[in-house]
């Protein structure tokens, strides 16, 4: 279920929005005169939202970078010899 809390529960009730945040892995939503202003998280829940971030721009640029590939060149691949390459690579790294 959404926290939701008025911003000045960040003064007032501070350990009970650490304990949701920290021990209950929860983010807080904060709300000052009705609006939505801030989140509050663990930073380690941070720190895994801002890498599935950077992971996800990475797999964008490399599909940006496929498609102006495509745009020069006549040569396709099925989806066979693509997975099949993956499944080579992943095979590699273990």
């Amino acid at each position: 279920m959404i926290n939701i809390r008025p911003v000045s529960d960040l003064r007032n009730k501070y350990p009970e929005i650490e304990k949701t945040v920290l021990k209950d892995n929860e983010e807080v939503y904060l709300t000052k005169n009705g609006y939505g202003t801030m989140v509050i998280m663990s930073i380690q829940k941070y720190e895994k939202l801002m890498t599935e971030a950077e992971y996800n721009q990475y797999i964008e640029n490399a599909l940006d970078e496929a498609e102006k590939e495509a745009e020069t060149t006549e040569v396709r691949y099925t989806h066979e010899e693509v997975f099949g390459e993956m499944r080579k690579m992943i095979k590699k790294e273990k």
